[in-house]
């Protein structure tokens, strides 16, 4: 495993199909709870290179035999004893070994790359780590002669916690790796419903041709979890949502709404279209902060008929903060497609259920010719739901039946439900193809540094203007769908959430 510089060679480290997979962070929550499963469904698909070595990677003094028994419990937790096939997690512990690594060790890598010194030298470094210690990984792994011009690294959200953090982090990675050989991934851009997205439109001519303003409405996204903070004080409280979620997740799904058709589907032409839209984003001034941003905290409410805490009431809850933990905001972007068709983003802790969903909200016909009461009805929505359950529904009008019904309306899914529709058992988890992806070297499905640090600056900017004003957190209960003041934000614009849709 010997070092390279040349650009030319770096191009390389894309589309060859990597033996060696060395999973940083072996031990933690990211890897047992979604590493680990991905690589057994992986495995049990057939999908994993025959000649495909796993290096773990922890600080903990345990051997390889130790390693496989805790893999072999996770996947009894995470998959079920029962649904285990024992020739697949034969083969895939077969896969593994251990190597015992303090991180912040510089000498401790000299160990690990010997390790690896007989292994194919097109590897795969994965760090399940905390964002603080990649820069320590990568120096570390180049000092010991593990980085070479096949290499590549795979390495988890958050990319920094503002423009400036993520460019520190971008910067140290790009001191060893060239940007073909950094997968920063964004779990939701695995997820099969989001590629979808791209059948969806793209092959389509149904959906494409009326793909913009003088057809959309507007579009809706959200994102709401029925979870609170899970432990995650520690980051969550310095984070907030729009640093946890509308800056990653948020921000691509409405990329890949919102993009032009690419050349080609390939990682360039994809990721030159989202950045394209990130750069239409119109910023929020100080003065539209009102009209286009409300930011809540959950409070006290009933979550499942019993009494459920507060963000500020939760176990080690910091009582006087002022993160948030709901978002809703209004997003224009200014290009041709898409001037004045709003784009509405929503995403919030606690909510009354969970559920992430993109709502395509059609205008109506200029002319319209059925009863007047029912004139409301009159609108097509296309619903896209990634959780709990991934479906497409396009929703239609009809007739009801009956000869005493004359030319009443009603409303009537076309349902495409993807798990039956295909016949498939289940779906594969969002980690099981970014893996995949990332192990063929395959960088579309994961996010470019320009990406992070356009979508940083747009976000930055947004909660800066919204610093500057008297604006407070909205307070909502837990078990509810935000703040009131989220709606009337909404409806002052003439439009309203899905899920108030029917109300009417």
């Amino acid at each position: 495993m010997s070092d390279s510089s040349s650009s030319d060679e770096h191009t390389t480290a894309t589309g060859i199909l990597s033996h060696s997979f060395v999973l940083f962070g072996a031990l933690g929550d990211l890897s047992l709870r979604k590493l680990m499963p991905a690589l057994y469904q992986l495995e049990h698909a057939q999908l994993l290179s025959q000649e495909l070595e796993i290096m773990a990677v922890a600080r903990s003094a345990i051997s390889t035999a130790e390693l496989k028994q805790r893999v072999e419990h996770t996947l009894n937790q995470y998959i079920g004893a029962d649904q285990l096939n024992p020739s697949t997690l034969s083969r895939l512990l077969q896969r593994l070994c251990y190597c015992q690594v303090d991180l912040t060790q510089a000498h401790d890598y000299i160990t690990l790359v010997q390790a690896l010194s007989s292994w194919q030298p097109q590897v795969t470094f994965y760090l399940a780590t905390p964002p603080n210690l990649y820069s320590d990984i990568c120096q570390h792994l180049h000092s010991a002669g593990g980085v070479n011009s096949f290499s590549r690294i795979v390495v988890e959200k958050p990319i920094g916690h503002d423009l400036a953090s993520s460019k520190v982090i971008n910067d140290a990675l790009a001191l060893y790796f060239d940007e073909s050989q950094i997968f920063r991934i964004d779990h939701y851009l695995g997820k099969e419903t989001v590629q979808n997205l791209i059948a969806l439109r793209f092959a389509n001519p149904l959906f494409e041709s009326q793909w913009n303003n003088q057809y959309i409405d507007y579009v809706e996204i959200s994102v709401a979890e029925d979870v609170g903070i899970e432990g995650r004080w520690g980051y969550f409280d310095k984070a907030g949502q729009m640093r946890d979620m509308v800056q990653n997740h948020l921000m691509q799904l409405l990329c890949l709404v919102a993009m032009d058709p690419p050349s080609q589907l390939d990682a360039s032409s994809i990721r030159d279209e989202k950045v394209k839209v990130l750069r239409s984003l119109k910023p929020i001034k100080p003065d539209e902060i009102r009209h286009h941003l409300v930011l809540g905290q959950y409070a006290d409410g009933q979550f499942k008929q019993a009494p459920a805490p507060g963000y500020l009431n939760e176990s080690d809850a910091n009582t006087s903060s002022n993160t948030e933990t709901f978002i809703a905001l209004r997003a224009e972007i200014a290009n041709w497609r898409w001037t004045g068709t709003p784009f509405y983003l929503r995403t919030g802790k606690r909510m009354a259920s969970k559920v992430t969903e993109i709502v395509i909200h059609y205008k109506p016909n200029s002319h319209y010719i059925f009863s007047p009461d029912q004139a409301s009805l009159a609108k097509n929505r296309l619903v896209i739901r990634l959780q709990p359950s991934e479906s497409i529904s396009l929703q239609v009008l009809t007739k009801e039946q009956g000869m005493d019904k004359g030319m009443q309306l009603r409303r009537d899914p076309l349902q495409l439900d993807l798990a039956q529709s295909q016949s498939n058992a289940r779906i594969p988890d969002a980690y099981e193809r970014l893996l995949l992806e990332a192990l063929k070297g395959n960088q579309s499905l994961f996010v470019r540094r320009d990406e992070v640090e356009i979508a940083w600056q747009w976000c930055d900017q947004v909660r800066h203007s919204f610093q500057s004003t008297d604006q407070p957190l909205r307070p909502y209960p837990v078990g509810s769908n935000g703040p009131k003041e989220a709606n009337d934000m909404i409806q002052m614009h003439g439009h309203l959430w899905y899920e108030d849709c029917d109300e009417i």
